[in-house]
């Protein structure tokens, strides 16, 4: 029987775009939303490669087959004063997990955090993703218990996006203490 081929994990490439959106369509099934997404290649294109990439990805690559991905993007954290990873996707096909994948991939967003200087590697996680979790967990990472994660979106974002004036004061009317600590 033939050994496994070692997995090459580099940068992604314009020519991974389709295998990319593949693997985000399997993510969102995976996580039981297999009608959520909307990007399509030429989105994931530009996001990834127009002239001021705001989004990246790493690719775990098997015998030429793409299997693998890591996408994110640099956030900024106040309180360190220096960016860090969001990682906004982690995905390994079920056929190769097992083999490492996961975890080089991550590695490599660790490296590459420590070599620029970020202070950290984040991300979130689906509280029913019991798998996910205990990877997580033995890597070495925490979950940030204390944070809950909030979101504007759809029709709320249109709605409050578009008024004018109309709405909660967020500066002057002491809803300060609800605002205060939106990030760090």
């Amino acid at each position: 029987m033939p050994e496994p081929s070692v997995p090459d994990i580099r940068p992604a490439r314009e020519a991974d775009v389709p295998a990319l959106l593949e693997l985000i369509h399997e993510l969102a099934a995976y996580e039981k939303e297999p009608d959520a997404v909307k990007t399509t290649a030429r989105q994931l294109q530009d996001a990834l490669f127009g002239p001021h990439p705001a989004v990246f990805a790493h690719v775990a690559e098997v015998d030429g087959r793409v299997e693998g991905m890591a996408l994110w993007f640099r956030n900024f954290s106040t309180w360190e004063g220096v960016h860090g990873i969001y990682l906004e996707d982690l995905y390994v096909r079920p056929g190769t997990r097992g083999r490492g994948l996961g975890t080089e991939l991550l590695r490599t967003l660790a490296r590459y955090a420590v070599d620029q200087g970020y202070a950290r590697v984040e991300w979130a996680v689906l509280n029913w993703n019991e798998p996910a979790i205990g990877f997580y967990r033995a890597l070495g990472a925490g979950p940030q218990d204390e944070w809950t994660t909030y979101r504007l979106t759809g029709e709320a974002l249109a709605a409050f996006g578009a008024r004018d004036g109309a709405g909660p004061d967020l500066e002057g009317n002491g809803d300060a203490g609800q605002v205060a600590g939106a990030s760090r």
